[in-house]
């Protein structure tokens, strides 16, 4: 066979074969195209309202499958009409444009685009009357069973790294989590105890080695905790009325025995100290532990001075520290942050050391 008819019987031949594997890939690809399952997540990803309306950024809790709504008192008068984005191919009930109004308890029900997953959110207005709080009330994440305060209504104020630390493998229980409630109260039944705990083997995996007992006014954001975990603290509640002057309240405190650093090495000669304030800012988009010391944004602080060892309940009040006065019709956020280990953020800290706080308060300029 002359060489030019032989490489011309090849090209055909390796032609055919490509011809042929690629319409085996193309009938294989349309069969799997064909036959791919539809979607069955059923999740509200984006609620957008009239931000005139709000005194605060929509939270999605995806956790505890509720909708935080922070309103002005004419959102009540006019309603909402939310727009609304769910799981691909899902449906929502009720559809995404449509009026509400809070003369009665109001849910949204996803479907998935299989039909074989729903979820129900509960809509909740978050209003903080009394800055004024005895952490008497507690509620429980159903699924991952880590407890977080609730106020006498159910109103949720107050968020903790417990949801990022579920994330992690603990044992689904209250006492697995560095935030639980505590008889251990300095009024009343509960009070709320915040212990330093050591990492999962998955949360090393992220270069974290503890997790710090954590409280604050606000909410975590669970979406990219362990990416992302300082972002996902997201502090503060807006405030509608007053000038503050005062944060005060009752806490005790224990610190570990061995301070370690982010790596988990012991650092000896170093005491671990917890961490109580409160800070002031203006807008309604959320700060978090990236900016919360920093931000120009920053209109007060209040923080405890000295977090040593308080064996008994030892009580606090610190005035606010005005970095620049609030300029009227500005909005305002405010939050009190409590940690069991003050460099928690940097996962720096005691594994063990216990902060149980009471009563605490914001109180107004008279």
């Amino acid at each position: 066979m002359k060489r030019s008819t032989w490489l011309c019987w090849e090209k055909c031949k390796w032609s055919n074969i490509l011809y042929g594997f690629t319409c085996i890939v193309t009938l294989q690809l349309s069969s799997c195209i064909k036959d791919a399952p539809l979607n069955p997540e059923a999740d509200i990803e984006s609620f957008v309202v009239d931000s005139s309306l709000t005194t605060g950024d929509v939270f999605i809790d995806q956790a505890n499958s509720k909708i935080m709504l922070y309103l002005k008192e004419s959102a009540y008068e006019s309603g909402l009409a939310p727009s609304i984005t769910v799981s691909d191919g899902a449906t929502v009930s009720p559809a995404t444009g449509d009026s509400i109004h809070f003369n009665q308890p109001i849910t949204y029900t996803v479907t998935s685009a299989s039909k074989t997953s729903t979820k129900v959110y509960k809509v909740e207005v978050v209003q903080t009357g009394t800055w004024d709080f005895d952490f008497e009330y507690w509620d429980k994440n159903e699924r991952d069973q880590y407890e977080f305060p609730v106020e006498e209504d159910g109103t949720v104020l107050w968020s903790s790294g417990n949801p990022g630390v579920a994330l992690s493998g603990v044992p689904k229980r209250p006492d697995a989590y560095p935030l639980r409630q505590t008889t251990d109260s300095r009024f009343g039944n509960t009070a709320a105890e915040l212990v330093t705990l050591k990492g999962t083997t998955l949360s090393s995996l992220f270069g974290v080695k503890l997790f710090a007992g954590s409280l604050f006014l606000g909410i975590f954001d669970s979406q990219n905790a362990l990416l992302e975990p300082l972002k996902a603290t997201r502090f503060g509640q807006p405030i509608s009325k007053g000038i503050p002057e005062f944060f005060t309240g009752y806490y005790k405190y224990t610190p570990g025995e061995n301070f370690q650093d982010k790596d988990g090495n012991i650092l000896p000669g170093i005491t671990d100290s917890c961490a109580l304030y409160a800070v002031i800012y203006s807008g309604t988009e959320r700060l978090d532990a990236t900016n919360i010391h920093n931000s120009p944004r920053i209109i007060a602080t209040a923080y405890l001075p000295d977090g040593s060892r308080r064996e008994a309940y030892t009580h606090f009040s610190i005035p606010f520290t005005y970095i620049r006065q609030p300029a009227d019709g500005d909005d305002f956020m405010l939050t009190i942050v409590a940690s069991s280990s003050r460099d928690g953020d940097q996962y720096r800290g005691a594994i063990g050391s216990r902060l149980v706080v009471d009563s605490l308060s914001i109180k107004m300029k008279p």
